[in-house]
């Protein structure tokens, strides 16, 4: 009697991993979300550098063509990016 009962605890417990297994990759196969409207973010390639430390930023997508500077260092970042790269 004792063999049959942990018998059937091991069948349970094989079957709620196994359970839990499809579970997870089924989570892992879900698809990529869509990418945001078209126009909502533009690309850009703006190079930005912290007056104060010296720490630079590149900017590659933002919300329009000229969008404001970062703040680093409670300033905001000087544009180093040529006017004819941009």
């Amino acid at each position: 009697m004792g063999a049959v009962l942990r018998f059937g605890i091991a069948l349970a417990a094989a079957l709620l991993l196994l359970r839990m297994g499809f579970a997870f990759l089924g989570g892992l196969s879900r698809p990529v979300p869509e990418p945001p409207p078209a126009g909502e973010l533009r690309k850009v390639k703006l190079t930005y550098r912290c007056s104060v430390c010296g720490t630079e930023v590149r900017m590659t997508v933002a919300p329009d063509q000229d969008p404001e500077a970062p703040r680093h260092c409670l300033e905001d970042m000087d544009l180093v990016t040529p006017v004819d790269d941009r």
